[in-house]
């Protein structure tokens, strides 16, 4: 990897951290919830649009600044894994449950979506 990919990744990263802080911040005050809903929005929509950009073909260092770099730091898998924990351990098992589900099963099901969108807009 150049260092080149690398600085694209960084800059990608430093644009989706704050992208997700925002977002989840936006979320937060507007659905209040115990559900981890923030976390849930933001990685579905990561799926999704991760989904498109590789449905779209996009490669190289494009895909470097905005999958890697940016999508990466926008969704967040520690946190939903620790989320999943907490829910465990307060024994809430409905909302375990229910967020495991709409995570994974969501996820690949809007990943998958954002594919086909990708390469109909590609």
């Amino acid at each position: 990897m150049s260092s080149f990919h690398i600085l694209l990744v960084g800059i990608g990263g430093f644009f989706g951290a704050i992208s997700r802080l925002w977002v989840s911040q936006f979320i937060s005050k507007r659905l209040v919830s115990v559900f981890p809903a923030a976390t849930l929005i933001i990685n579905l929509m990561g799926s999704l649009f991760l989904g498109i950009m590789v449905g779209s073909g996009i490669k190289g260092s494009l895909i470097m600044l905005l999958g890697t770099g940016f999508m990466g730091a926008f969704t967040t898998f520690s946190t939903f894994k620790l989320e999943a924990i907490q829910l465990h351990m307060e024994k809430r098992k409905k909302e375990f449950i229910l967020y495991n589900i709409l995570s994974y099963g969501g996820g690949i099901l809007l990943a998958f979506l954002g594919i086909e969108l990708g390469m109909l807009l590609g």
